[in-house]
C-alpha cells in the first residue's frame, strides 16, 4: 500500500522544519525514516542553541534597576583603562555576571579556578570563557551564548532560568590577550550549581551584594610587578583583578559604594 505522508511545518523558535517522503513502505524505509527524524532532532537542537538570545528589562526586581541603567550609559574608559586593541586583534570571550536573590538578599555567582592551572591558580572569576564558532557573530549575540554556554559548563546552572538584561562595554586583558564582554544577568529562576570540571574549577559560590560593598571587605590588590585595584575579601576568597574591578565599578556606578578605606593593602605572589 502506498503511503503518502507529509509531515507538519514545526515552527522552532523560528526554525522552520519540514520532511515529506511518498513512497512505498519497507523496513528499509522505516530505519530509513529513524534516521532522518535523528537528523531532524539534530537539527533541531542545533537550532535551538542558534537561536535568538534576548535581552530584556522587563520584570527585573526593582534593586537591579541601577544596574540596567548603568549599563545603558557606562562607557569603556569608565570600567577600565586597560581597552581592546583598535587592531581589533585579542581572543574573544565573555563573562556571566549573574545576580540572584539568596538568603541574605542580592547575590552574585562567581566561581575558583582550580588550585593547579598555570594561569591564576585559585582565583576567584565570573564564569566564562572564550566564544566557540557555533556561538555565532561576536559583535552582536555570540558574547550573550558564550556567556550562557560557559556558565552552564562550568557551573551546570540551567540557562533557562537566566533573562540576560545588559552588556557593558568590551573589556581588555592585557595579560592573557582576552577580549571580554560583561553580560548581566537575572537569576529569574534559579537552579543547583556546582563544580562541573574540579580540574578546572575548585569551587562555585554565591556573594551577597551586601558583603560586597561592606568597607570592612575592601582593599587594595598589590602584586610584585608594582600593579594594584580594587579587591573584596568575602566567602573565605580574595576577589582581585579583572573581576574584582568590574565588580568595583558595578557597585560604583549602581549607587552602591560605601566609603572605605583605599590605603588598606593586600599584597598578592608571584603565581597570582
Amino acid at each position: 500500500m502506498a503511503d503518502d505522508r507529509r509531515c507538519e511545518t514545526r515552527a522552532t523558535r523560528g526554525v522552520p522544519v519540514t520532511h515529506t517522503h511518498t513512497h512505498t513502505r519497507t523496513d528499509a524505509d522505516a530505519v530509513a525514516d529513524a534516521a532522518v527524524d535523528a537528523d531532524a532532532d539534530a537539527d533541531t537542537r542545533a537550532a535551538l542553541d542558534r537561536a535568538a538570545v534576548d535581552v530584556t528589562t522587563v520584570g527585573l526586581p526593582a534593586w537591579l534597576d541601577p544596574v540596567a541603567q548603568a549599563a545603558r550609559s557606562v562607557r569603556p574608559q569608565q570600567l577600565s583603562r586597560f581597552l581592546p586593541p583598535e587592531s581589533g586583534a585579542g581572543r574573544q570571550s565573555a563573562v556571566l555576571i549573574l545576580f540572584g536573590e539568596g538568603a541574605r538578599g542580592p547575590e552574585l555567582l562567581l566561581m575558583e579556578r582550580a588550585g593547579t592551572l598555570r594561569s591564576h591558580p585559585g582565583q576567584p572569576s565570573f564564569p566564562g570563557g572564550s566564544l566557540d564558532p557555533d556561538d555565532g557573530d561576536q559583535a552582536t549575540t555570540g558574547p550573550l551564548r558564550a556567556a550562557l554556554r560557559e556558565a552552564e559548563e562550568e557551573t551546570g546552572l540551567d540557562p533557562r532560568g537566566v533573562q540576560l538584561f545588559g552588556v557593558l562595554p568590551r573589556l581588555y586583558i592585557p595579560v592573557s590577550s582576552f577580549v571580554v564582554t560583561p553580560v548581566l544577568g537575572w537569576w529569574r529562576a534559579p537552579s543547583p550549581v556546582g563544580v562541573v570540571d574540579p580540574a578546572e574549577t575548585a569551587r562555585v559560590f554565591t556573594v551577597p551584594v551586601a558583603d560586597l560593598t561592606d568597607p570592612a571587605n575592601r582593599a587594595t590588590a598589590v602584586h610584585p610587578s608594582g600593579h594594584s585595584g580594587p579587591a573584596f575579601l568575602v566567602e573565605s576568597a580574595l576577589v582581585w583583578g579583572f573581576t574584582a574591578g568590574v565588580i568595583d565599578r558595578i557597585v560604583h556606578y549602581a549607587g552602591w559604594e560605601r566609603p572605605w578605606d583605599r590605603a588598606r593593602q593586600v599584597p598578592l605572589d608571584w603565581r597570582a
